[in-house]
């Protein structure tokens, strides 16, 4: 994989950028995986720089009292539906734990590419990729 291809990825809370709509900042909801289980809620968004793009949600889970919660990535691809207080994902809280756990100290292209494939989505920046539509 040729690193110029994937465009920077930059959190939503560090960017300059504001959403058009504030009620499509789902930052602070609740994620439900498939079996309708709560397991970690939105802790922030990463944005394509490029095209302004959410590409992936960074989800904090685990942890008691808030303290050794683990963030971790999902693409935007595993959202099955939106609501007012919780996001609904077509994987498995064991599937989301066994992912790779995100440090956005040592993140790299090569990252979100194994994000990607362990989730069985192409990545965002390959030929013929179209952006999911939910609600």
């Amino acid at each position: 994989m040729a690193d110029e291809r994937v465009p920077t990825l930059i959190d939503l809370d560090d960017a300059k950028l504001i959403l058009e709509n504030p009620d499509d900042d789902i930052r602070g909801r609740k994620v439900i995986d498939r079996d309708d289980q709560q397991f970690g809620e939105v802790d922030g968004l990463l944005i394509d720089e490029r095209d302004e793009k959410v590409r992936f949600l960074r989800v904090r889970s685990g942890g008691f009292l808030g303290l050794g919660k683990t963030k971790r990535l999902i693409p935007v691809d595993a959202i099955r539906s939106i609501g007012d207080d919780a996001i609904h994902i077509d994987r498995t809280r064991e599937h989301v734990a066994g992912s790779s756990p995100y440090d956005p100290q040592v993140v790299s292209p090569t990252y979100y590419e194994t994000v990607y494939g362990e989730y069985g989505y192409p990545p965002f920046w390959t030929p013929g990729y179209i952006y999911p539509f939910y609600r």
